[in-house]
């Protein structure tokens, strides 16, 4: 497939990475906060996540795409490179609502780990 389109126009939130990847006390994002955190990503230091998600997407080819009525979601599995040296398997999925070109964070799925 491609890479995701409009990657320079990505919106990742800080709401959404601290307030559900990173936050151990969400009731569906703690989880995922837990896998993260075993790979030294911080919530005082989300932007690192941040500029890791981008990265990904950059890297990454685009492994599966849906059309909606509201817009297209795209889903890329790849390796992500975190803090601490390691590279674990994650699927990140994004959103570009129809009529918009700017691709929105939706979440990230822990798919394997990868140690490098």
């Amino acid at each position: 497939m491609s890479r995701l389109p409009n990657l320079d126009r990505a919106v990742v939130p800080e709401a959404k990475i601290v307030n559900y990847l990173l936050n151990a006390r969400h009731t569906g994002g703690r989880a995922k906060a837990r896998f993260l955190e075993n790979f030294s990503f911080r919530p005082q230091d989300w932007r690192i996540l941040r500029d890791a998600i981008l990265a990904h997407a950059a890297a990454n080819d685009i492994t599966a795409l849906h059309q909606t009525r509201f817009g297209t979601r795209y889903e890329i599995d790849g390796p992500l490179r975190a803090p601490d040296g390691r590279a674990p398997i994650v699927r990140v999925v994004w959103f570009v609502e129809s009529q918009e070109d700017a691709p929105r964070l939706v979440t990230l799925v822990p798919r394997r780990i990868v140690i490098s």
